[in-house]
């Protein structure tokens, strides 16, 4: 184990003896000591490994951003689309709403890593190992980015458990069988714990009710002992079907174990973050020489015409590496691949909108075992497939043609808190204040903090397609034309497309709206289809038949 993760783990071994209750002189000297601890051992033991070579790049610009990590070859591996946070966050093993402090481009800008691990025998099972491999990515940002950072505690959003102000309803333990809890099988989610203690309960809670619950569960019980108990309550996804027989995780802790379930602050552990550059030193010579990665290409494919029978469109993308489309033309597919909308497809024969195609095909398997499934991958292979087989030649130009525009109608946005990080996260902010639990058909939030509107507006496609990426709610970039300047702080609350589905003239209200409907009653703006000078696909070949598979 790193001496780094020592010092985090006596840290942790502080918090649980009672540390946030000590007085505050005791708390800084554990600080402290720590701090030094963590400074002195972490150089030590960097010195000694690092990765032989690096190349750091920023990221092209995508619609689908996330982090992304593959093997390339024995010992090389690479980043794609990282911020700096999911860089700090997996150097130094923390999660990623850990990493506080920092400038506002921290969650903004992203990164390509490609780095090699040194070999040799003598070090071979050290540095295939997780602890050695992050230890490698501390040394590399250190020496890139410049990053400094030290360990606190400061107080979070969170979820605190606490007594209610009836008796608890836990039962003393049995002595029959294990500690832990069980999942029960049904529609509902339902465990059944044995021999628990609080503090595990709030430990097992976060990942089973994960839905419900994004921010940290803080037991504030003061129960000892073991208990007994059971839970069962309606996953957040199920709350519209459900009605009136649905209820929440925070309801079914009050009603069947006496409990609450309180969004609050609360002490955490975190990661400050003390300084970065926002640019890497250059790449070093060395770099030059790393594999780099493979254009990604299926392994096998066949497109066949859709049997006039079948009157659907499907698009199928399940985990063990295959992609199966049915019954979609050749203009859906281009517009989904390329994120236009139809009015930015120039020069399209007319069959682009007839003719229908089913398409079966294997991702190749990356280095590392792995199906190269990532969305800007699968779009990449989707975009040869397409053009290899329909001999599809294009350019890309601008015109004047359809696509979005952000305007003001009467703003409702909040001067932003200049001490938080600009960034949209899913989920409640600071107030752990869940809309989606009071309106399940409003199944999407957003937070946004210290945003400015062209960040948004920049940001706007892959927030509203982040759930349903091959069929996008917005499939045009989104130009900012509100005329606001500063930063702001808002949530944004709306409906998936099935939940809109539902609310048709003889149905009844479920409250669903749209994203642009939410956008234009909760933050008085709004996003509509313009005709403006936009970059349009402009085909300058394509055959009406595939090559033969």
């Amino acid at each position: 184990m790193g001496i780094f993760w020592v010092g985090i783990a006596i840290f942790g071994l502080l918090s649980r003896l009672r540390y946030r209750d000590a007085e505050p002189e005791r708390k800084e000297w554990a600080v402290r000591i720590l701090t030094c601890m963590v400074m002195m051992c972490s150089a030590a033991f960097g010195q000694a490994l690092r990765f032989e070579a690096a190349d750091v790049q920023a990221s092209a610009k995508t619609q689908h951003p996330g982090i992304k990590m593959t093997v390339l070859a024995p010992n090389v591996y690479q980043v794609k689309t990282a911020t700096m946070v999911d860089l700090i966050a997996a150097a130094y093993g923390v999660e990623a709403d850990k990493v506080v402090g920092g400038p506002n481009w921290l969650e903004m800008d992203r990164f390509d890593v490609v780095a090699k691990a040194p070999a040799g025998s003598s070090q071979q099972s050290l540095i295939t190992t997780p602890q050695a491999l992050r230890t490698m990515l501390q040394a590399l940002l250190a020496e890139r980015f410049g990053l400094a950072v030290h360990p606190d505690s400061r107080p979070m959003a969170a979820y605190v458990l606490s007594v209610g102000n009836a008796k608890p309803k836990l039962k003393e333990p049995d002595g029959a069988g294990p500690p832990g809890c069980q999942r029960q099988p049904g529609e509902r989610a339902e465990i059944r714990c044995h021999g628990l203690t609080m503090e595990a309960f709030v430990e097992q809670l976060h990942g089973m009710a994960g839905d419900y619950l994004q921010n940290p569960v803080v037991d504030g019980t003061k129960l000892a002992g073991e208990w007994d108990f059971s839970l069962q309550w309606t996953p957040r996804g199920g709350l519209t079907a459900a009605g009136g027989d649905g209820i929440t995780i925070f309801d079914a802790v009050e009603k069947q174990l006496g409990l609450k379930l309180e969004a609050k602050q609360a002490p955490a552990q975190v990661l400050v973050v003390d300084r970065v550059n926002r640019q890497p030193t250059a790449n070093p010579a060395e770099a030059a020489s790393l594999p780099r990665p493979s254009a990604p290409a299926f392994e096998v494919a066949t497109i066949k015409p859709t049997d006039p029978q079948f009157g659907g469109a499907t698009v199928q993308t399940p985990a063990n590496g295959q992609i199966r489309i049915q019954g979609l033309t050749m203009s859906y597919l281009i517009q989904t691949m390329w994120f236009l909308m139809p009015e930015q497809i120039v020069g399209a024969p007319k069959w682009f909108d007839t003719d229908r195609w089913d398409i079966t095909a294997k991702v190749a398997t990356a280095a590392g075992g792995t199906p190269q499934m990532d969305m800007d991958s699968l779009i990449a292979m989707m975009k040869a497939l397409l053009e290899d087989r329909f001999k599809l030649k294009t350019h890309m130009e601008e015109r004047v043609a359809q696509a979005y525009t952000l305007t003001a109608v009467k703003a409702k946005l909040q001067r932003a808190d200049a001490s938080e990080r600009s960034g949209c996260k899913e989920g409640p902010g600071n107030d752990g204040k869940d809309l989606r639990v009071t309106n399940p058909a409003r199944s999407r939030l957003v937070t946004c903090r210290n945003m400015t509107t062209a960040e948004f507006a920049e940001m706007l496609p892959g927030i509203a397609n982040a759930l349903n990426q091959l069929n996008g709610v917005i499939r045009s970039a989104v130009m900012d034309a509100t005329g606001l300047e500063g930063r702001y702080d808002f949530t944004l609350n709306w409906s998936q497309p099935d939940a809109l589905r539902n609310r048709g003239p003889e149905a009844e209200p479920n409250g669903a709206i749209t994203i642009e409907e939410a956008i234009a009653s909760q933050l008085g703006l709004k996003l509509e289809i313009t005709r403006r000078p936009t970059q349009v696909l402009v085909i300058d070949h394509v055959e009406e038949k595939p090559v033969e598979n």
